[in-house]
């Protein structure tokens, strides 16, 4: 155990040591003055984006303060995700950990890791609120058997399309199955000048390596009835056990080689699939993206409209959004924090923030309430995210989910480059990942069937 303790801090070292400055920082914008006799001062960190989202949050976190005197939050921005890293684990290694955290769920393992989290299975039992969440969401919420967060709030992905565009190539969305999408890609893809060039693609995929091109690309593997690892609820289930070089995987791939390989699709600009300059252009006729790219679209003079992702085995879609984390601090600070988290989870809170961001709510009463009808019945698109929420499935919460998906990723880049074919690639990713967690090499399908001939 003391090899593996060992081992765990050497790798989280540089990070950490790299916060420490930052979370000076950090530190010196917090205030210093003690809070009135009474006064419960609780600090949120998070990295809400964009701007405006923030003039959200704000607003319903100063009608908070004003409803509960006794306790008040702070919310401090402390940047985007790789941004945010260092800064929390030099805070919860130094013991200057924020109060409350919010932050996609995939960081749970490893802050539960560090000891750092607050179990919430008791105030959930004893909460009213509990039965209002999303069934969907309580994935992203329990680790080991444990409730270590709650939904702040969701999305999920979907493929938006160009209407006038399917139109005009002959195509009555909406695409139900792989085939059907990759034919009509290659109905979309066109030369519109005659010029010998292809002006307008079926379909943009994201180039990278980072967890959005994961993200958006991690539909396809469960559609094709894939899994990062058998059991993954289990409670001793970690990325020792993960298996890349599955089938479902390796179909989902192979769908992604073969719309580029066939002219179809284009890739975005490294790092950048969610931008939509393409789509709006109508240089490409469907993107995968979310919800929240809602806002955007409806003032702009761009027809557009929204489709579940077509589907292998079973309809699949990745759920995004971010949680809340609390974290050890002391009996007083943790019952105002946990008042806050019942805010959070109200149906009130849930409509305004979903109204003023274009975030799905996670309470389901505010999904039915007249306020959120009336703002689903302005935003058709808004219906599709709803209904395939059943769908939605989270990223594995364990330690160690960074460096799968770091893996993943090159895999996908390797795959869509046509640098690999879609096996070799989540070949090489595995045992990537078996020398990392220390297990022994993975054969592919491929080379295991031989063997099993021989």
């Amino acid at each position: 155990m003391a090899h593996r303790e060992l081992a765990r801090l050497g790798r989280w070292l540089g990070v950490v040591l790299a916060g420490v400055l930052l979370l000076g920082a950090i530190a010196a914008c917090q205030p210093i003055s003690a809070p009135p006799p009474g006064v419960t001062r609780l600090t949120l960190w998070h990295g809400v984006n964009p701007p405006p989202n923030r003039d959200v949050l704000q607003g319903l976190v100063d009608r908070f303060n004003a409803e509960h005197p006794d306790i008040q939050v702070e919310p401090l921005y402390i940047g985007q995700g790789d941004q945010q890293m260092p800064k929390i684990l030099a805070a919860v290694v130094g013991n200057a950990s924020p109060d409350m955290l919010w932050y996609p769920a995939s960081l749970t393992g490893q802050l539960v890791d560090l000891g750092a989290l607050r179990s919430l299975d008791e105030w959930l039992e004893t909460s009213p609120l509990g039965d209002q969440i999303d069934p969907a969401l309580f994935e992203s919420m329990r680790f080991n058997g444990q409730t270590w967060s709650i939904p702040f709030a969701t999305n999920n992905l979907g493929l938006f399309y160009r209407p006038s565009l399917l139109e005009a190539a002959g195509i009555s969305p909406p695409l139900e199955t792989w085939e059907e999408l990759r034919q009509a890609a290659r109905q979309l893809t066109r030369d519109l000048d005659g010029d010998g060039r292809v002006d307008q693609h079926g379909i943009l995929l994201s180039l990278g390596k980072s967890e959005w091109v994961v993200f958006t690309w991690l539909p396809f593997m469960w559609s094709a009835g894939g899994e990062f690892a058998p059991n993954l609820a289990a409670p001793t289930v970690g990325p020792q056990d993960v298996n890349l070089l599955n089938p479902g995987a390796i179909a989902g791939l192979q769908l992604w080689q073969n719309l580029v390989e066939d002219g179809s699709a284009v890739l975005s600009q490294p790092e950048r699939g969610y931008e939509l300059d393409s789509f709006l252009a109508g240089k490409v006729a469907m993107q995968l993206t979310g919800p929240w790219t809602l806002g955007q679209l409806q003032d702009l003079d761009v027809d557009y409209a929204v489709m579940p992702i077509p589907q292998a085995q079973q309809p699949a879609t990745a759920v995004g959004g971010e949680n809340l984390f609390f974290f050890k601090t002391t009996p007083e600070r943790e019952r105002a924090a946990w008042t806050f988290a019942e805010y959070v989870l109200s149906e009130a809170f849930q409509t305004e923030w979903a109204l003023g961001t274009g975030y799905l709510p996670v309470n389901l009463r505010s999904r039915q309430s007249d306020a959120y009808q009336a703002f689903v019945a302005d935003q058709p698109a808004l219906k599709v995210f709803l209904e395939q929420s059943q769908f939605g499935r989270s990223r594995p919460l364990f330690p160690g989910y960074s460096r799968i998906s770091e893996n993943l990723g090159r895999a996908i880049e390797a795959t869509v480059l046509r640098q690999s074919s879609a096996e070799a690639a989540l070949q090489t990713a595995q045992q990537r990942i078996d020398l990392i967690f220390g297990r022994a090499q993975t054969a592919s399908p491929a080379a295991a069937e031989s063997d099993r001939g021989a």
